[in-house]
């Protein structure tokens, strides 16, 4: 039988993410196996006049390729593979790898190289000039990683993903009229006393459009203007590694020191080029249905009552302190009460404790008036 909440995903991927209109060629990429959204996508796109083409996309095989790869080899398959995305007006990605630490184990240059020649290129061209949106797709995987039955996981996650989107996105107005004035940021908390400005720098609504899960708002730091320590109280999956206790000393907008559960392993990632060191987001986590860490960014920096504080560059398609780098990792800190609380102050105004928000013009954002 199926599942009424698939083909509602696919209707809100379709008509209100990435709002395809006739006549326009929507490339979908499934990494993973699944088929149930990939379907209902094809026939939602060919429903409204839309021309759908379909990539599959296997991390196992990628591994290989990965694990040998040169400069030479990654910079072709990027040409051929720009050839296609360059002639797409919509993007969708569907996250559903049956293991996501495949990728563990591979060389650091080897990465290196992949991202640098290869990623980094695909990436920045779908970002930029497609109307582009990535989803998560609840497998065993995913609910093993969250340590979640599949049952469990596929009720949240559809309570996710089909959350009224629009409504968030008109909530979420005051909230970036008030980062658009401010300059000054602080943010208090067990292990963390971090300053810096975001004056000028531009804010963005996440309701929807480019991820699923969604819900932040989000900005840069002006690059030099960070200063302080940050302990993040969640583990973070990247490239493989799930790294936990991660604390950064930030000095003029530089992280000087960094160490986790792997400090070598940490400060060989944060070396991939000079701009890692620096931080490229600020993003304020609003989703009322995501409570916990998942190990899942598109999830996690989702967490209402959280916000994460990312190294590298700034977000894809975004302009902001021109902070660019082969990195991006966003990383969380929930200051819920039961993760210890915290504070977030703009200009000298207390703005959320304890991951409420204070001001009444802000209160539309509270998780209970989301749902």
């Amino acid at each position: 039988m199926k599942d009424p909440r698939i083909e509602q995903l696919a209707r809100n991927l379709i008509q209100y993410s990435v709002k395809l209109a006739p006549g326009e060629k929507l490339l979908i990429e499934v990494d993973g196996l699944e088929v149930l959204l990939a379907k209902a996508l094809i026939k939602q796109a060919y429903a409204v006049g839309g021309v759908p083409f379909l990539i599959i996309h296997n991390h196992e095989l990628w591994r290989e390729m990965i694990l040998n790869c040169t400069e030479e080899q990654m910079a072709a398959m990027a040409s051929y593979d720009l050839n296609r995305v360059n002639d797409m007006q919509a993007y969708i990605l569907i996250r559903a790898g049956e293991n996501l630490s495949e990728y563990s184990g591979i060389p650091a240059e080897k990465m290196a190289i992949y991202r640098k020649h290869y990623a980094q290129q695909i990436n920045g061209k779908r970002y930029h000039d497609t109307k582009w949106c990535i989803v998560r797709y609840p497998n065993h995987a995913m609910a093993q990683q969250a340590n979640m039955s599949l049952e469990d996981m596929e009720d949240l996650y559809f309570n996710v993903c089909n959350l009224d989107y629009a409504k968030m996105d008109h909530a979420m107005g005051h909230l970036v009229e008030l980062m658009d004035r401010t300059d000054r940021v602080r943010i208090i908390g067990p292990g963390t006393d971090l300053t810096f400005s975001i004056l000028d720098m531009p804010t963005f609504k996440d309701s929807g459009q480019m991820n699923l899960p969604d819900g932040e708002v989000y900005t840069m730091p002006v690059r030099d203007s960070v200063n302080g320590v940050i302990s993040y109280n969640t583990p973070s999956l990247k490239e493989g590694f799930v790294y936990e206790n991660i604390r950064f000393e930030i000095r003029e907008g530089r992280i000087v020191q960094a160490t986790a559960n792997d400090t070598d392993r940490i400060n060989t990632l944060l070396d991939v080029d000079f701009n890692a060191r620096y931080f490229g987001e600020f993003g304020i986590g609003l989703n009322p249905y995501i409570e916990h860490v998942m190990k899942d960014t598109l999830f996690d920096e989702k967490i209402w009552g959280s916000f994460h504080f990312t190294p590298g560059c700034v977000p894809a398609g975004s302009p902001g302190n021109e902070n660019w780098s082969e990195l991006h990792w966003d990383i969380v800190q929930i200051q819920r009460p039961e993760y210890g609380g915290g504070e977030i102050w703009f200009d000298d105004v207390l703005i959320r404790k304890d991951g409420l928000f204070i001001p009444e013009s802000l209160q539309a954002l509270n998780p209970e008036n989301l749902k």
